[in-house]
């Protein structure tokens, strides 16, 4: 209780010098001398999520939206636009998105501790005289439910108890204010009406300012109630790029602890050229050197001949996909088998797990639910009767929103023998309700979830240059560990551990120069790569928002992983509840700044007292 009351007077007491000093932020904030300039996290689709302040997210959301507002309007976001660009040079985050009928360029650019640049440039494609461009900021209910936001001419002022932001632009401009639900909306207006040919263009200077929690982060963890087993972190390894691919495989599997792998069937080229074919052969000997490297193996089908599918849509109604001809099941069926023992008596590999990638969207077999049971009835019967010892993955899911996918299999008796794990994709959807969901339908049949593709950004290989952003890497491990805490899978899959959607740049990987070298990506993952293989997950809590925690225990060899993602201002971490017998342990810290740079800390009665930097993410390892 005492420790409650100490964080909330902590609290109390940095917002009432934030409010006396008149936003003065140099009276709260810590000079670690590391954060001498903002930086605002834009994603590549043009969506400004906030600006970072010594660390601490002054959060908000811009949006691109074209139409009327109060109407149905088209808006930015992730995955809703093609053929958008990012592009990053210097301090200059630049943006290009095409929308219904316009285009709209945006620059943001860092300036100094509190100041960054903005400009739009909005070009009509179309005549639409009863719709405008419009760029705006979304201000929720968590940090600015009280805030007060004034407009006039050429500034915009927002006020909350823990924020400040002040919009300068370099001339008048219409600019009003809309509740939406339980947010205020902003609007500026980039073009009042779309003439085709019409060119909008605007700057402005925003200024923040905000509280910058420096409060301990009290966390607890309890190796007396361990849970599921981790292997450990997993990768994709689909061959696509020949001249790239060999060279991102052989230094991710030299320098971190890959502990489980999933490789494509090439089901077309086999059944056209059997091993003859190129691709076949590369794609069985990947699977053979994971299972040398002692991984379980999934093989997963993109593919399917042409004789063994009709062109149809995917899910969503438009792009196309191929439905499996139920008037060729035994001949499906012989054919896949056959892949499987050429993998086996060939090459040693009995694969694990098998699945059709994303059959509920259709990535390129799509399936209704019914079918996708049916499939792994009769299939997995298929297996078993011929000695194969693969089993079939529920799901291999798009993404956690189609969860309703695997519902007839999960309950369905004759289907869930042939099931040997759950699986979906991280893309979309991971909020914390829908990831119980997952969680639960494993331990309800009492088999494995897996993590099949992991990142956050499915169109990221539209614009690559996103993937050497801090701001991508760091929602990267931040949805692992919160993956982990939530749904304690036995791995996670990263997509790839080959040159698509790379965690190392140069060597001419997305046409880049220099040395092949890591990412930020890289080091992040090096890190979760360090849980000791087989441990179990343990509770462990942290009442600090912005601050997610996954630890892990392994009791047969007294080894112990703490996972931190230290998402705000710098702060210390304190850490309860440790076996008594651990003296020390070692700290790797990843950030924009640290590549997984290791100390030494002391451990005394159980407990740990670490520092942690702003936007970190912190690995401790004690054993």
């Amino acid at each position: 209780m005492k420790k409650n009351m100490t964080r909330v007077s902590r609290r109390a007491l940095c917002l009432a010098a934030f409010l006396i000093a008149g936003m003065a932020s140099r009276a709260i904030a810590r000079t670690d001398g590391q954060d001498s300039i903002v930086h605002a996290e834009v994603m590549a689709w043009s969506n400004i999520t906030g600006v970072r302040l010594e660390g601490e997210l002054i959060d908000f959301e811009s949006t691109l939206r074209v139409g009327v507002p109060g109407q149905r309007m088209e808006q930015s976001g992730r995955e809703r636009q093609s053929r958008i660009r990012y592009h990053r040079e210097g301090n200059t985050q630049t943006t290009l998105t095409p929308m219904h009928a316009v285009d709209i360029t945006q620059k943001v650019t860092d300036l100094d501790a509190h100041r960054v640049a903005l400009s739009w440039k909005a070009e009509a494609k179309e005549t639409l005289t009863n719709q405008g461009a419009y760029f705006c900021m979304t201000f929720t209910p968590r940090y600015y439910a009280s805030a007060k936001i004034k407009t006039s001419g050429r500034k915009v002022t927002v006020e909350a108890p823990e924020r400040k932001l002040t919009l300068t632009f370099d001339r008048k401009v219409k600019t009003t204010c809309r509740k939406e639900g339980d947010n205020q909306v902003l609007y500026v207006t980039l073009l009042p009406s779309l003439q085709k040919g019409a060119v909008g263009e605007l700057s402005a200077e925003l200024n923040v300012d905000g509280v910058r929690h420096h409060e301990t982060a009290e966390i607890a963890i309890d190796t007396s109630r361990p849970g599921r087993e981790f292997a450990g972190l997993g990768g994709n390894f689909r061959l696509q790029n020949p001249g790239t691919d060999p060279m991102v495989i052989d230094y991710c599997l030299r320098n971190m602890r890959v502990a489980f792998g999933r490789v494509e069937m090439p089901w077309r080229a086999w059944d056209e050229k059997g091993a003859q074919d190129q691709h076949v052969r590369q794609s069985a000997e990947m699977a053979r050197r994971l299972k040398k490297d002692g991984m379980p193996v999934i093989v997963s089908c993109w593919f399917p001949p042409k004789w063994a599918g009709e062109q149809t849509t995917r899910s969503n109604g438009f792009d196309r996909a191929w439905h499996l001809k139920a008037g060729q099941t035994d001949r499906i069926y012989a054919s896949l088998f056959s892949y499987l023992d050429f993998l086996k008596r060939d090459y040693g590999v009995e694969a694990d797990y098998f699945s059709f990638n994303e059959s509920d969207l259709g990535i390129d077999v799509v399936m209704s639910p019914q079918e996708h049971c049916h499939f792994i009835k009769s299939f997995g019967a298929y297996l078993a009767q011929r000695d194969m010892k693969t089993l079939l993955l529920l799901g291999d899911n798009s993404d956690a929103t189609t969860f309703d996918f695997i519902l007839p299999a999960l309950h369905d008796p004759a289907a869930r023998r042939y099931i040997g794990a759950i699986s979906f994709h991280s893309w979309r959807g991971c909020d914390d309700m829908t990831l119980g969901k997952w969680a639960a339908a494993a331990r309800e049949i009492n088999v494995p979830l897996i993590v099949g593709e992991g990142s956050t950004d499915a169109a990221a290989w539209q614009y690559p240059a996103i993937f050497k952003e801090s701001t991508f890497a760091l929602y990267e491990i931040n949805l692992y560990t919160r993956l982990c805490a939530l749904t304690q899978p036995l791995s996670i899959l990263q997509w790839q551990l080959t040159a698509d959607y790379s965690l190392l740049w140069g060597a001419g990987i997305f046409r880049s120069e220099g040395p092949l070298r890591p990412t930020q990506r890289f080091f992040n993952l090096k890190q979760l790569s360090l849980t000791p293989a087989y441990a179990f997950f343990v509770p462990a809590v942290c009442g600090k928002q912005d601050v997610n925690v996954a630890a892990f225990h392994k009791a047969s060899t007294g080894q112990l992983a703490i996972h931190i993602v230290n998402n705000a201002a710098s702060c210390q971490a304190h850490i309860t509840s440790l076996p008594a017998n651990m003296s020390r342990a070692t700290v790797y810290i990843t950030n924009r700044r640290q590549q997984a740079e290791e100390q030494t800390v002391q451990l005394a009665g159980g407990e740990a007292s670490i520092e942690m930097p702003a936007e970190s993410f912190v690995t401790v390892i004690a054993e």
